[in-house]
């Protein structure tokens, strides 16, 4: 069902070490969209596949709606609705053209989630959308801080290294975690999805 899909040429690097080029959106403007099931929240890894390392930290709460804290992040295109390092509505679409984006022969990306009660997701939710533009390389950094106050993973302790915050999200109970690559992928280029309903190409859950 990708008919509706859009080609995004998107030039920017892998990584939280880019400068986020994004215009702020009003209020009114801004899409909601809560994944059916219950209430979620996802740590997303960016690893390079040639040494492991850990190249960026992002976050995807799903409560009463879902959105992508993407902190210093590089995915920049006219039909998201970002605010500050938030990406609302989001989408199977949405995810699935986030995670396009950082995944190809040279990354990996590692999602691992894990239920939480309502009220955990709106309190995070809260703290994520007032969080505000992160600084070059302070991904993981800011990433940690926000799960160190979040009840049921006050256990992790803050660092600079996305595949520290992996490891140490590893210890979670009930974490269920998926790797995805593209070898075949070797340009830095997405398909933008648009969304009619599909189900997930990359299904984090």
């Amino acid at each position: 069902m990708r008919q509706a899909a859009l080609i995004l040429a998107l030039m920017c690097l892998v990584g939280c070490s880019a400068v986020s080029k994004r215009d702020p959106v009003g209020d009114a403007d801004l899409p909601r969209y809560r994944h059916p099931g219950g209430a979620t929240v996802t740590l997303i890894t960016v690893l390079s596949t040639r040494d492991g390392s850990g190249v960026h930290s992002a976050l995807i709460v799903n409560g009463d709606q879902r959105v992508i804290f993407d902190p210093a992040g590089s995915l920049s295109h006219v039909s998201l609705a970002e605010r500050g390092d938030v990406i609302y509505g989001a989408n199977p679409a949405i995810v699935d053209s986030y995670i396009d984006y950082h995944t190809r022969n040279t990354h990996d990306t590692v999602a691992q989630t894990r239920d939480v009660a309502d009220a955990v997701a709106t309190d995070l939710l809260a703290r994520v959308m007032q969080h505000g533009p992160v600084m070059q390389s302070f991904c993981a950094q800011s990433v940690s801080a926000l799960l160190r106050s979040t009840a049921g993973f006050e256990g992790i302790r803050a660092t600079l290294f996305p595949k520290t915050l992996m490891e140490r999200f590893s210890a979670q109970p009930g974490l269920r975690k998926v790797r995805f690559s593209q070898p075949e992928d070797s340009d830095q280029r997405t398909d933008f999805y648009a969304w009619t309903g599909q189900k997930p190409k990359f299904n984090i859950e």
